[in-house]
Parts: C-alpha cells; structure tokens; sequence
C-alpha cells in the first residue's frame, strides 16, 4: 500500500498536479485499502501512513490537503482553519471518529495545527482512495486523470481535476 501510494504521487508531482497554495481533496477509505468492504474496519495504522506520505508532499509542493469523511458526517471536510474561507465554506460541529468520519479524516483531525470541520468546500483537485465519492467538492468541470496507479493496496484509486466551464454557444472563442 505505501510503494503504491508513493509511486501514486510521486507521478502526480512529476506531472505538476499538486500546485502551491492550492487545495487538494484526499477522500481515503482505509477499509478498502485493506481489503474490507467501504466503513466496515477502518484503519489508523492506515490513515498514519498515507497521512504522512501526503504531509511530505505538503511540504515539497506547497499544496495544503483537505480530507473528506465518510457519508456518517454528510461527507464534510476536515481542514486547517488556514484554510477556511468564510465567504465559501461554513463550518459544522462535529469531530470525526474511526466510525463516523472516517479514519484519515480521523487522523488528520488529530495532526493539523488548528483544525476544523466544513459541510461543503469547492476544490480544483482531489484523491480518491476506495470509491468515497469525492466529487461533491471538486470543482466544476470535473476531469479524470489518468495515471499508471489504479489501486491503493486493495482500493481502487481515482484522481480528479478541474477546468473551467466553457459558456457562449457556438459564437464564443475559448483559450
């Protein structure tokens, strides 16, 4: 699961996906990772290690991860309050757990320097690891990104980014 995650995003960063003051969204199903059905187990041991590989990419690229709880919490999103927007964001009571939030968020909770929980955040790029559905919080208009890794241990992987839309019918000119 670690050569797998690391291959993963040392791709990413070859390819310039993880960008400077930049928001990704990290959805992790840990039970998947293992080979257990989505929120049956969970995993610390798990989320601690995916956690500090992705928190070594922080500090290479200057991306700040986010990380998206399961269905219990609405699937809300635990951030560094560095990062909250109060324009955007509106922040929820709620602490993630193992069994409700998850246990990346879980673990991420416990590690970032002031965090707190948001109900919905619109972001350019996201991870997910096992099928936690991310793409409420990725921006319109959602991208695949192909890359050589299509599993985290046991979890299927998908890697998502966005573009702007395109508006103005047939008339308009676009970059």
């Amino acid at each position: 699961m670690k050569e797998d995650l690391q291959l993963l995003l040392n791709e990413l960063k070859a390819r310039e996906f993880f960008v400077e003051d930049e928001l990704c969204l990290i959805g992790c199903s840990t039970s998947e990772v293992i080979g257990e059905r989505i929120g049956s187990v969970g995993s610390m041991e798990v989320a601690e290690t995916i956690y500090n590989l992705l928190a070594t990419i922080e500090r290479e690229t200057g991306v700040s991860f986010v990380f998206q709880g399961c269905e219990h919490i609405n699937r809300a999103v635990t951030i560094d309050r560095s990062n909250f927007d109060p324009h955007t964001m509106e922040e929820v009571t709620v602490v993630p757990d193992v069994h409700a939030g998850g246990s990346l968020a879980t673990y991420a909770y416990s590690q970032l320097n002031d965090p707190m929980v948001v109900e919905t955040i619109s972001v350019p790029k996201g991870i997910d690891i096992g099928q936690t559905l991310i793409g409420m919080h990725i921006q319109h208009v959602a991208i695949p990104e192909r890359t050589s890794v299509k599993r985290i241990g046991e979890a299927n992987v998908t890697i998502a980014s966005s573009r702007p839309k395109k508006i103005g019918g047939e008339r308009a000119k676009y970059n």
